[in-house]
């Protein structure tokens, strides 16, 4: 998810992890206590869980974007109706108001003459 307006696709792996490439002197000579292969055992199965959790929350909210946007364009063309509907009422009402108008004046010119 990018934004509401902009959405792009991604395929990401999650297994196998890619280390980052680093140098061996920054990383440091560390000692692991539990070892690295049992850490390791721990944090997979918390590192994939929260990696679909993830996608599953960029999911929901690029749902929401474009459920949003549709609302947007759905607002904006019932607001372009109203006004067409609106311009249509008001020249019928003027031309029914001009025909009785014209047989009241109608009227009045037979009884004049």
């Amino acid at each position: 998810f990018k934004s509401a307006i902009s959405q792009e696709v991604r395929v990401e792996s999650l297994l196998p992890i890619v280390p980052m490439d680093t140098d061996a002197e920054s990383v440091g000579d560390f000692i692991y206590e539990p070892s690295k292969p049992e850490l390791l055992d721990r944090l997979l199965p918390m590192y994939v869980e929260v990696e679909v959790f993830r996608g599953l929350l960029e999911s929901v909210a690029s749902e929401h974007g474009a459920r949003m946007t549709a609302m947007d364009s759905a607002t904006n063309n019932a607001s372009d109706m109203i006004d067409r509907l609106t311009l249509q009422y008001n020249r019928a009402r003027q031309a029914a108001i001009t025909t009785e108008l014209m047989e009241i004046i109608g009227g009045a010119e037979a009884l004049k003459g």
